[in-house]
């Protein structure tokens, strides 16, 4: 099929939720994608920061084959060793104790939510069942991860929301302490808001909510959906702050991009999922369990998270550059590892559509933000190359 037959076959067939990208991709190797005719683009998305080893890498390829011809899938009614070696792994890259595996991050976010609530009412005997979030996240599109995201286009008709559900807004401390009450069991945040626009949390706000969490007896969930397995610069993003939160979620990087999520937690809040309290069918399986310990073993071997933020350090130089030679044009360069935010002064919609013209992928968020996530095996040359594409659009306009 080529690009057209495959767009026309979707247009009859497939839910209209997507706005898809002006393209059919057939193949992707490394960092390249192509289209049925064999058109090359370079990938600065990487499935929106799934495929951080970059595409088709052959290790991922090779356990894939292997654990396929020995064990897929049996369901969670069964021990398999795939899951607990994956386990020692993706806990020894964090100060947290159990994992419980999952199928996305929504449905991580999802578990968090569902752990909170009930280590307070089972764990601590306590009537707390609210969950606060800041203005501007992202946390999935179930109902209640809708709910608990503080973006109110996603919420568009899909009332009644689930109860529970506090927002507050951006790095606003004082509004935080104001919405903690004794009803108040959990803050969730991101370190930095991927979907927000690229935005850190400042660092002095971070220190004071976990000072205040501790204080009022709340937990503290960071989801890492976006930021972590080396996205910034250190296998997660709260490490940045030596931050120790009770909770912490992962999905997209997890499994080099099959579908997987997981709940991460300490002991303590482990009390919350005794026998029977939550579940998955999926979640974990034997061959998605090897292929993500592939990844977190290649990303710690080939030291990837301190390649991150050293191609991090050179493309801030280079982008700053680019801003002091177009500031009426370029707001402000946020860049943390692999996680880039390129805010413009005007809607960005034009600047992509160029960028995607000379073959480079990439997102726009917020209307203005122009947003990459490239494979964390991105070359210099391949960042310089889009940077040079970038210079031409601004300096034409």
């Amino acid at each position: 099929m080529n690009s057209e037959d495959i767009k026309q076959g979707e247009a009859s067939a497939l839910c209209r939720t997507y706005a898809r990208y002006p393209l059919a991709v057939s193949r992707a190797e490394g960092t390249k994608l192509y289209t049925p005719e064999g058109r090359v683009y370079t990938d600065l998305l990487a499935g929106i920061a799934v495929c951080n080893l970059g595409h088709s890498h052959p290790e991922l390829v090779e356990v894939i084959c292997a654990q396929a011809g020995k064990l897929i899938h049996v369901s969670n009614l069964f021990y398999q060793e795939e899951q607990v070696a994956l386990a020692k792994r993706l806990l020894g890259t964090s100060h947290l104790e159990r994992v419980f595996f999952c199928n996305s991050g929504a449905e991580a976010n999802e578990g968090a939510i569902k752990l909170a609530r009930r280590y307070m009412r089972e764990g601590r005997g306590e009537e707390r069942y609210e969950i606060i979030t800041l203005g501007g996240s992202f946390h999935g599109r179930t109902l209640a991860t809708l709910t608990a995201t503080g973006q109110d286009k996603i919420k568009t008709g899909f009332g009644p929301l689930p109860e529970g559900f506090i927002t507050v807004p951006f790095a606003d401390l004082a509004a935080m302490e104001a919405a903690m009450n004794e009803r108040t069991a959990a803050v969730l945040i991101e370190m930095i808001q991927g979907e927000g626009g690229v935005k850190p949390l400042p660092d002095d706000y971070v220190r004071g909510l976990a000072a205040l969490c501790a204080a009022k007896g709340v937990l503290l969930i960071v989801d890492e959906i976006q930021t972590g397995v080396g996205r910034t610069g250190r296998f997660w993003a709260h490490q940045h702050a030596g931050l120790k939160p009770d909770i912490v979620t992962v999905a997209k990087g997890l499994a080099g991009g099959l579908p997987m999520g997981a709940v991460m937690c300490t002991e303590e809040v482990s009390k919350g999922f005794p026998p029977g309290s939550h579940g998955t069918t999926f979640g974990g399986n034997a061959l998605i369990s090897a292929v993500a310990s592939k990844v977190i073993e290649i990303i710690e071997r080939d030291d990837l998270c301190d390649r991150a933020a050293r191609m991090g350090d050179w493309l801030r130089g280079r982008l700053e550059g680019i801003r002091s030679r177009f500031p009426e044009k370029i707001a402000e360069v946020r860049v943390h590892g692999l996680m880039v935010g390129i805010e413009l002064t005007h809607p960005g919609a034009e600047v992509w559509k160029e960028l995607l013209g000379q073959g480079f992928v990439l997102n726009l968020t917020q209307d203005t933000v122009l947003r990459l996530l490239p494979p964390l095996v991105i070359t210099e040359e391949e960042l310089e190359s889009f940077c040079l594409a970038l210079e031409s659009i601004l300096a034409k306009g």
